[in-house]
């Protein structure tokens, strides 16, 4: 257990945290949730120890270790991505180093029968039972494996790390905390570089993981499919609740009305007293009635309601002009790196007012056909051409980093501004929260969230009938990707997203083109239905292997199809499906143990006796969503069942 006790944090003179005190228990999976700037990531430097608070103390139990991934680091490996994956198992050849200087010891000793040979052996056995618990035996396997997770390939397994984007070098930082398995682990937007795929793999783990977990994240699918309990952050304080974020939501904005009720009611009372003090001040035979209430009013416990922050961008795309009915077209399309074929022989049609999303796994071509879409890239094979009367809008997957440093806000919007929009300059500004003491700051001292805003405000000045962005909700909060969200459904124009962030995706975009062994491949629904037909997929290639095998070596599959990429698919929806169990039988004990206490309130009288009140309401509740969890935890069981015996 880590417990948080009367933690106080001070920024430029206002409380980051004021008093703030709970515990992070041994299996938590819990979400941290606040405003930008709410302190999210300082509590995790200081959960980590990397961070020292003003007051208050950080307890964690003895013999537990905690393991930390920042949102940004400069990893610092020279070696391949195996070997720097392998340096997580470094503790275990600090054991073996003892191991062997113990087996050295034993075998030259010849006091068999004395207490410190006795003692000689049993320290060997424990070094050995504990290596092997630790993994010892089988390193380069359960690296390997987490690498494939986290989407790289048996072939990069020996080059460089160096050769890498600062993105896939986090990947392999991410790998080497999970291998070091820390008995609590923290992660501040583990999914930032992570596509689709790999985030998959990465719920699946971290479900089944047997240690604590602590994340940052604006992916609201990722926080809903892991956590169980969610802390939000707010004016230094911290309200904990016993459930995913979605379930958070509705919570947090009942008390926060809750809270508004209150407050009404309280000044509405207070309001009373006073006039009642008033109007009898001065009259003897009401000085103790007088007295009485002023003493009240002295006595009150002021109601505050929550800070709640109503900042959020708001706009919305300028009307698309018009263009053809085709708007882009592609035949035998292809694009290499020198010896790297991204892909090859790609045919495609896109028509007026289609709303696309480019997926699959990083490196598999979907940047790279963004940017022949807009002309950043001309040396490819085959044909590609643009429709008639076609305007493109771009946001690059780096635009943010695009940006001139050097200028100030208004200058990089007043010089890609033209005609009647200049005089508009500080609207637009003013409405992706600039206001007038940011707009002369240097990009350069803005947030990786402000760059973003930044550049996402350059789209507005032009207007286009195309709008291709590359991962546009990089750095954005969950309101910023809402209101992005919005104003994108409204758009009237064709739109191509490449993304990862499904919830991002769900409803923006009615088909997909899936980037997968060179190839595309369309798909045409949502998000959701496109990742359910994958699942499918890969369960029927599952059968076709196990069929094949059954039917012996008259048709010999080769290895490289075979054993390891099925292996891993059955691993990986094995853990979907045991964790889901799990997360529903902890629901349960949650619900029986409230269940409990109700009852026994019931047994011994203590129940209020109107048959109205709050308490049989929220009785007949959590009876309800008792048996709403066993119905669940019954097909969930029986889909595991079922799944474990095909």
């Amino acid at each position: 257990m880590i417990s948080v006790n009367n933690l106080s944090v001070q920024f430029t003179g206002n409380n980051l945290f004021d008093g703030v005190t709970f515990n992070i228990n041994d299996r938590d999976r819990i979400g941290l949730v606040g405003k930008n700037g709410a302190g999210k990531s300082t509590l995790l430097k200081i959960l980590c120890r990397s961070l020292e608070p003003e007051s208050g103390s950080i307890i964690i139990a003895s013999g537990q270790t905690v393991g930390y991934l920042p949102q940004e680091m400069i990893p610092e490996g020279k070696g391949s991505i195996l070997d720097e994956t392998l340096k997580a198992f470094d503790h275990i050849d600090s054991l073996e180093q003892q191991q062997q200087q113990i087996t050295l010891q034993v075998a030259e000793r010849t006091d068999y029968e004395s207490a410190d040979y006795a003692r000689l052996l049993a320290r060997l056995h424990e070094l050995t039972e504990q290596i092997a618990l630790l993994g010892g035996n089988n390193r380069r396997e359960m690296a390997e494996k987490v690498l494939l997770g986290l989407g790289f390939r048996h072939d990069d397994f020996n080059r460089l790390l160096e050769e890498f984007s600062g993105g896939w070098q986090m990947r392999v930082e991410l790998a080497k905390l999970l291998l070091k398995h820390p008995d609590f682990l923290l992660l501040d937007e583990p999914t930032n570089h992570l596509d689709i795929e790999s985030i998959q793999w990465l719920e699946s783990y971290l479900a089944s993981y047997s240690g604590a977990v602590v994340l940052v994240s604006h992916d609201r699918t990722f926080l809903d499919n892991i956590t169980t309990r969610t802390i939000e952050i707010t004016a230094g304080r911290i309200y904990d609740y016993k459930v995913p974020y979605s379930e958070y939501v509705v919570q947090m904005q009942e008390r926060r009305a809750s809270q508004m009720a209150s407050l009404t009611n309280q000044q509405r009372q207070v309001a009373q007293i006073e006039a009642f003090i008033e109007r009898f001040r001065y009259k003897a035979t009401k000085s103790k009635q007088v007295q009485s209430r002023i003493k009240m009013l002295e006595r009150m416990e002021k109601i505050t309601v929550d800070e709640v922050s109503t900042e959020s961008i708001h706009f919305q795309f300028p009307p698309a002009p018009h263009s053809g009915k085709i708007v882009l077209e592609a035949s035998h399309l292809g694009k290499a790196y020198g010896d790297n074929q991204v892909f090859d022989n790609v045919d495609f049609l896109v028509t007026k007012g289609a709303k696309m999303a480019f997926v699959g796994r990083n490196g598999e071509g979907k940047s790279t056909l963004a940017k022949i879409i807009v002309g950043e890239l001309t040396d490819y094979t085959g044909l590609f051409r643009l429709g008639q009367g076609v305007q493109i809008g771009y946001y690059a997957q780096n635009q943010a980093a695009m940006l001139d440093g050097e200028k100030t806000v208004f200058q990089t919007i007043d010089d890609a501004a033209v005609g009647d929009i200049r005089p508009k300059i500080r609207n637009i500004l003013g409405s992706f929260l600039f206001d007038a003491d940011d707009i002369d700051k240097k990009v350069k001292v803005l947030s990786g969230g402000e760059k973003a805003r930044l550049a996402l405000a350059k789209l507005l000045l032009t207007p286009s009938n195309l709008l291709v962005l590359d991962e546009p909700t990089n750095h954005l909060d969950m309101n910023s990707k809402d209101v992005l969200k919005n104003a994108l459904l409204q758009y009237t124009g064709t739109l191509i997203v490449v993304s990862h962030d499904r919830d991002f995706l769900q409803g923006l975009t009615d088909t997909l083109f899936e980037f997968r062994d060179g190839g595309i491949h369309e798909f045409k629904g949502d998000i959701f239905e496109f990742l359910e037909f994958r699942r499918l997929e890969h369960l029927k290639e599952l059968e076709q292997v196990k069929r094949a095998a059954a039917s012996g070596p008259s048709q010999p599959i080769s290895q490289n199809k075979l054993n390891y990429q099925q292996s891993k698919e059955r691993e990986r929806e094995l853990r979907k499906l045991r964790g889901n169990v799990d997360r529903i039988e902890q629901e349960i004990t949650r619900l029986e143990e409230q269940l409990a206490a109700k009852e026994e309130l019931l047994a011994s009288g203590a129940a209020p006796a109107s048959p109205d009140s709050q308490f049989y309401a929220d009785y007949q509740a959590l009876k309800d969503q008792l048996d709403l969890c066993m119905s669940n935890w019954e097909e969930a069981t029986v889909a595991l069942e079922s799944f474990e015996n095909s």
